[in-house]
């Protein structure tokens, strides 16, 4: 029986942490397993390999259990307590758990020794009769919330259409690519696809080389520890598999034609649209082999993808406009913006510290950005009721910021501003009172709790804390995390208006799961008028590299330096806020 992959060890993890919760079992331990399956999905090595030798324990979140748990695994295909677990429920209500993103284990359990649901058909049975709506703890809105649910994973189909965010994704890709270009029989190794294009998430992987050993290069992907199968092997390429489930699809070609595939496979699939159309008016037809002249019957294949463009009548588009938005027409009027760069970034408006929720001190993050050439830093820890424990009571909050200045005071090249991430409240206040926030240096806006008060209310809320006048920011202002929960849903329009109108800047949070806003209201939002940040949401030092996918999001936004606030030095960009200028 061949060892299970990185997935199947993950999803019998995570079913037993299902399981337990079911079953009320502590938090710890529930957590302990999600912990241990996310270790393992991430894993870009075998798991089953490190647990035969004894050193799955290596992981963050494994321990000497879930070592145990795991070897069990792959010695008899199944773990003993699950097994038991299965028994005390039935198997469907597992499956409701995957299918409605945000229900978890309890409401389930509710569910189902409230009315008796055990599976996804009786579920949806219930929703369709208003049963679930009179159940206590669920409602109206919460029955409309699963139905839509349930519709989606019907539409996706039992496979669905799971997608890697980028930042793991790469953590992948560039290792392979690396690893490729150290080959000896490599030329030329590129990414190609979504993850060129810095997409949010991405399908699988594209790899477009040149060899002087085709077949050897090709052969050399089963090499890599990172890939846990390969599948026909030729001299055109190989496709394989990683541990963590991502497909990969490496094409070799010959050097005269590199360009015209890595153009093709680069995508997307709207731009390479564009592009053939606009072509084919010109009396060409462009293709992953060349561009042939109808006219002549020649096709011109090209080693570069500057080359390709130039044939077609346009100047080389980086690869995260592609997608269709203008970026041809742009070009062809040598209009293409200047995209902005991550050294381009001169500080950080939203980080935290040990005071609520982050995993480094004050002095250590402040230390951390100087590092980075940062000139100024907002600690915006987390304030009285955004929900997640570590909360800043306001008194707390009062000795947070003596401390920032105290800091600030003798730490020199750097500014550090006393700030806080404010709670943005159902009817839209916040919760510190305007004496408190008017004693900060710099506040931000989120929302954290109640996603479910539709969209006029949602939008309402949003707006107001918008117009607030101690608000110099919005945090994350669609609240979605990519692959795993939907923007709540609000008038982002109205939210950008208010924006342009008040002065108020907005985020694009920097998180790799956020990434928020996206590129499409991003771009918008600039358009508009509006100020735009790119944060970190740091909680760690580490945590500053997470400018990258920010600074991703900003370049598929359109954005230049002088479209981003926090390109501007300290007094520059103390002038765009707002309230006034801070004291110095």
């Amino acid at each position: 029986m061949p060892d299970p992959t990185n997935a199947q060890i993950a999803a019998a993890l995570d079913e037993l942490g299902d399981l337990y919760e079911l079953d009320g079992a502590i938090v710890h331990r529930v957590v302990a397993y999600r912990e241990g399956a996310r270790a393992v999905r991430d894993a870009s090595v075998s798991v089953a390999g490190l647990a035969r030798e004894g050193r799955a324990i290596e992981l963050p979140g494994i321990g000497k259990t879930l070592q145990e748990k795991i070897v069990t695994l792959i010695d008899t295909g199944a773990i003993p307590s699950a097994q038991r677990l299965r028994e005390k429920f039935p198997a469907g209500l597992v499956d409701i758990v995957h299918a409605v993103p945000g229900m978890g284990p309890k409401r389930v359990r509710a569910l189902y020794d409230g009315l008796g649901i055990d599976s996804i058909e009786a579920l949806e049975a219930a929703t369709a009769a208003h049963e679930v709506r009179k159940l206590r703890g669920f409602g109206a809105k919460a029955e409309e919330t699963i139905a839509a649910a349930l519709a989606a994973a019907a539409e996706r189909g039992p496979e669905g259409q799971r997608r890697t965010i980028l930042s793991r994704a790469l953590a992948i890709g560039e290792p392979i690519a690396a690893a490729l270009r150290d080959h000896p029989a490599a030329d030329r190794v590129e990414l190609a696809g979504s993850a060129r294009r810095l997409a949010d998430s991405v399908k699988d992987l594209d790899l477009i080389a040149t060899a002087n050993d085709p077949l050897a290069l090709a052969r050399a992907l089963h090499e890599i520890p990172a890939v846990q199968s390969v599948g026909t092997v030729s001299e055109a390429g190989a496709r394989g598999v990683t541990h963590t489930g991502l497909k990969i699809d490496l094409k070799i070609v010959a050097p005269d034609q590199f360009g015209n595939l890595l153009q093709h496979f680069t995508g997307s699939k709207a731009h390479n649209m564009q592009l053939r159309e606009a072509a084919v008016r010109r009396g060409l037809h462009v293709s992953e082999y060349g561009v042939l002249d109808d006219e002549t019957g020649e096709t011109l294949r090209c080693p570069t993808e500057e080359a390709v463009y130039e044939r077609l009548g346009y100047a080389w588009i980086p690869p995260e406009l592609r997608e269709g938005r203008g970026e041809l027409e742009a070009s062809a009027r040598g209009a293409l913006p200047p995209l902005i760069d991550t050294a381009d970034i001169r500080g950080d408006l939203h980080s935290h510290t040990t005071a609520s929720d982050g995993k480094a001190t004050l002095e250590e993050m402040a230390r951390a950005a100087l590092v980075r050439g940062y000139e100024y830093l907002a600690v915006t820890d987390h304030s009285a009721t955004h929900g997640f424990g570590n909360e800043v009571s306001p008194g707390d909050l009062r000795r947070h910021m003596e401390r920032v200045r105290a800091l600030d005071a003798r730490l020199d090249g750097i500014r550090l501003l006393a700030g806080s991430e404010v709670n943005v409240l159902p009817d839209g206040s916040l919760d510190y009172d305007d004496d408190l926030l008017a004693q900060l240096d710099w506040v931000v806006a989120s929302v954290h709790t109640s996603f479910r008060i539709g969209e006029a209310a949602m939008t309402e809320r949003m707006v107001r804390a918008t117009e607030h006048p101690l608000v110099d920011a919005i945090g994350h202002p669609t609240g979605r995390k990519i692959e795993r929960r939907d923007s709540y849903p609000v008038d982002i329009g109205a939210v950008i208006e208010a924006a342009a109108r008040t002065g108020t800047m907005l985020e694009i949070n920097a998180a790799p799961d956020r990434r928020d806003l996206d590129d499409v209201q991003a771009r918008a939002a600039a358009q508009a008028g509006v100020r735009i940040l790119v944060n970190s949401d740091a909680h760690s030092t580490g945590n500053f590299e997470l400018m990258r996918w920010g600074v991703a999001t900003a370049r598929r936004a359109w954005l230049t330096a002088g479209d981003v606030a926090n390109t501007r030095p300290w007094a520059a960009f103390d002038a765009l806020r707002k309230r006034k200028p801070a004291p110095a």
